[in-house]
């Protein structure tokens, strides 16, 4: 063995005593979105989705609809296809009245590379849609993700949809944790479908 070789004998003990200095640290996956669960409508036609659809029923954990359910109104939203494709952003008008004036909140739902699941981004943390379940001219359950908390609604055609409808609804909801004390269902009476220049929000233009 040549002299040149001594150090490195010597160094090597060291180098595979310290498995840290060649070893990478280990990256965790992030952790699943729960929305990531949740299957989209088959072959989901974002025309035939269109129109207008009455709020029947929200399951959430949302402290402020726990502490205020005794003062849901009546909602309905106008639904348009924007985009100019079968692949389109989904334009919604919510109407709502609010201490007996009727407000119309506007918003935006960016398609995703997966129809039937869309993407706001206004005001706030960005949320997460995907349209579950419909048959287009009854009923819609769709489920909404924001900061890692997810909600169901339960849309229909008119302002009530069947009771097979409901028990869908609920069994869907009850199996993402969300039981009957985190589901509220909306009045049948009360709507409105029309608010002026001075009561509309638009989440549109602040889009991202």
């Amino acid at each position: 063995m040549g002299s040149t070789s001594f150090p490195f004998v010597l160094l090597l003990p060291l180098l595979l005593a310290a498995p840290g200095a060649a070893r990478r640290p280990q990256k965790h996956p992030a952790p699943e979105n729960p929305i990531d669960k949740i299957d989209v409508q088959a072959n989901f036609d974002l025309g035939q989705f269109a129109g207008k659809w009455f709020l029947v029923g929200v399951a959430s954990r949302c402290s402020y609809l726990s502490e205020n359910s005794h003062r849901l109104e009546a909602t309905n939203l106008v639904v348009s296809v924007g985009g100019g494709s079968s692949q389109g952003s989904l334009l919604v008008s919510t109407f709502r009245p609010l201490d007996g004036v009727c407000w119309n909140i506007q918003q935006t739902y960016f398609p995703t590379k997966i129809p039937g699941r869309f993407l706001l981004k206004g005001r706030g943390s960005p949320v997460d849609m995907v349209v579950a379940e419909t048959d287009y001219s009854s009923y819609a359950i769709v489920y909404y993700q924001k900061a890692r908390k997810i909600s169901a609604k339960l849309y229909g055609r008119a302002i009530r949809v069947n009771d097979a409808v409901t028990a869908k609804f609920e069994q869907r909801v009850a199996s993402i944790g969300l039981n009957e004390d985190a589901t509220y269902y909306f009045p049948v009476y009360g709507f409105c479908d029309s608010a002026d220049q001075f009561h509309i929000l638009n989440d549109i233009k602040v889009v991202a």
